[in-house]
């Protein structure tokens, strides 16, 4: 019998609003973007489950890290969205404060899964996001989502923009994605699924979470998933 995809074994463990709650990890893979950019769908397509990362219409909801087990202390975590406007500055201030410093700090963290809407790709908050994540050192991969919307040319030139812009960054792929079309799907699995199986287990001395202080509504797991 073939083993069942990793990913596809995603279940939810756990979701988390303050840096020093995060769960002991061996390996974990980011999801981030911005709101409304497609995460959660590309999420969903990924694991091959429909339900497992809420989608809103809302855009800025997800307040919290929410983590998905794949194997014992290995996870896909998905990260609240960015670029929300119609939260409180404070709030926004938090929720940017909790990806920084994840981003940058976490030692389980493998890889960074960025999406970029491809109609609107590398705005402001997505270079951000770059470069708090890439002088780790650790490979990102941009999901340029929504490419169902554009026309064959306009693919082609989006593609090929962003990866001359991006060219001198180390360790950063881009890839076209559609959760609708199912494109790029397969190409996407695939790389996350080759992450994980090169990952150095981190001792667990070293993953316990550092107890960081930040002012983000503490949340239990069993208060459930707000997602966006």
């Amino acid at each position: 019998m073939t083993a069942k995809p990793v990913l596809n074994r995603a279940q939810f463990h756990t979701s988390v609003a303050q840096l020093r709650d995060l769960p002991y990890s061996r390996a974990e893979i980011a999801f981030a973007g911005r709101s409304n950019a497609g995460k959660s769908s590309a999420i969903n397509l990924l694991t091959r489950k429909n339900r497992l990362a809420f989608t809103s219409k809302t855009p800025g909801r997800t307040q919290l890290i929410n983590f998905f087990e794949l194997d014992a202390d290995t996870y896909l975590v998905d990260l609240p969205g960015y670029g929300y406007a119609k939260v409180p500055p404070e709030v926004k201030a938090k929720w940017e404060g909790l990806l920084s410093r994840y981003l940058q700090e976490r030692e389980a963290l493998v890889g960074m899964v960025l999406i970029m809407d491809a109609r609107h790709p590398l705005t402001p908050l997505d270079r951000q996001m770059l470069d708090w994540f890439t002088p780790t050192g650790k490979p990102v991969h941009i999901l340029l989502s929504k490419a169902d919307k554009l026309s064959n040319s306009e693919k082609a030139l989006t593609l090929r923009r962003v990866k001359q812009e991006l060219m001198p960054q180390a360790r950063v792929t881009v890839q076209l994605f559609s959760s609708l079309s199912r494109l790029g799907a397969e190409e996407a699995a695939a790389l996350i699924e080759d992450w994980l199986g090169h990952a150095q287990p981190v001792h667990p001395g070293t993953t316990a979470p550092n107890p960081l202080s930040d002012d983000a509504p503490q949340k239990s797991p069993d208060q459930g998933r707000d997602r966006g």
